[in-house]
C-alpha cells in the first residue's frame, strides 16, 4: 500500500477512535509509524523516539478536534481539566525527555506493556457504580503527573488510564470520555515540545523531520483524522460502545503482539 494512503487510513481510524472513546489515537498510530519508518530504512537508534514524537504531535490535533466535539455536547468537565492539566503536562514533558534517552527495544517493550494493559482495561472495563470522589489537591496533581509520565514515555494520550480513573471516581462514562479528550491536549503539547527540542541536533533523522516529529506522517494523519473525529464523537453519543471497546481491545492485543515480535 502507498505510504500516503497508509497514513491516511491510519488517520481515519485514529480520528474516529479519538472521538468515540476519547483516546488520542497513539495506540493505533505507533505500530503503523514504527513499521513504515523501519521499512523506509530509518536508523534503529532514532526509530522509536521518532515514532513516539510523531504520535504525540498528531494527538495535538485529534484531541483538540475531539474536545470541541464533546464540549458541544456538554461532556467536558472544565473544572477537572484545570485541576489535572498542569500535572499531566509536566509529567508528559518529563516522560518524553526520558524516552529520548532509552534504547529502542526498551520503548517497544514499554509500548507492548501499555497496549496490553489498555486492551485488558477496554475488554473488561465497566461503568463504575461507586460513590468515590476525585483525590484532593496534591494527590490529584501527583496522579495526573504519573499519567503524564506514562503518556510522554510511550507516545499516547493516556485516555485508557484517565477514563477508568474518572469513572472509578463516579464520573459518568460520557463525561469521562469527553474530559479525557480535553486532557490529552496538554499531554500532547508538552510531550511533543520535548521530542522536538530533543531531536533538533540529531543527524540520523529522515528528511522533513522537525526534531523527533516526521512532518509528512503528521500531515497525512491529521488531514484524515480531523474529518473522522466528529463522526466518532457523534457515534459515541448515539450507540452503546461496549462492543466497539471490545473490538478495539482485540486490535490492541494484535498490535502489541506484532510489536513484541519486532523486538525479538
Amino acid at each position: 500500500m502507498d505510504v500516503v494512503l497508509l497514513f491516511t487510513a491510519a488517520g481515519l481510524v485514529a480520528g474516529f477512535l479519538s472521538g468515540l472513546l476519547g483516546i488520542g489515537g497513539g495506540l493505533v498510530l505507533i505500530p503503523v509509524f514504527a513499521a513504515v519508518f523501519a521499512a523506509q530504512g530509518v536508523d534503529a537508534a532514532v526509530l522509536m523516539p521518532l515514532t513516539m514524537g510523531t504520535s504525540l504531535a498528531t494527538i495535538i490535533f485529534t484531541s483538540f478536534s475531539s474536545l470541541r466535539a464533546h464540549h458541544a455536547r456538554g461532556c467536558v468537565d472544565w473544572t477537572l481539566f484545570r485541576r489535572m492539566a498542569p500535572g499531566l503536562a509536566i509529567g508528559s514533558l518529563c516522560g518524553a525527555v526520558v524516552s529520548t534517552q532509552l534504547p529502542g527495544v526498551a520503548l517497544k517493550v514499554a509500548f507492548v506493556i501499555f497496549a496490553g494493559f489498555a486492551a485488558t482495561q477496554l475488554l473488561l472495563g465497566r461503568q463504575s457504580q461507586s460513590t468515590r470522589g476525585l483525590p484532593g489537591g496534591s494527590a490529584l496533581t501527583a496522579t495526573a503527573g504519573g499519567l503524564g509520565v506514562v503518556s510522554g514515555l510511550v507516545g499516547v494520550g493516556a485516555a485508557t488510564l484517565t477514563v477508568p480513573l474518572l469513572t472509578w471516581c463516579s464520573i459518568s462514562m460520557r463525561t469521562a470520555i469527553g474530559s479525557a479528550s480535553a486532557l490529552a491536549f496538554p499531554i500532547a503539547l508538552a510531550g511533543t515540545s520535548a521530542y522536538v527540542i530533543s531531536g533538533l541536533n540529531v543527524t540520523d533523522l529522515p528528511p522533513s523531520s522537525f526534531g523527533y516529529v516526521h512532518l509528512p506522517a503528521l500531515a497525512g494523519v491529521v488531514i484524515a483524522s480531523v474529518f473522522a473525529v466528529p463522526v466518532g464523537a457523534a457515534t459515541s453519543h448515539r450507540l452503546p460502545i461496549a462492543t466497539l471497546r471490545k473490538v478495539f481491545a482485540v486490535g490492541l492485543y494484535a498490535a502489541a503482539g506484532k510489536m513484541l515480535v519486532a523486538t525479538m
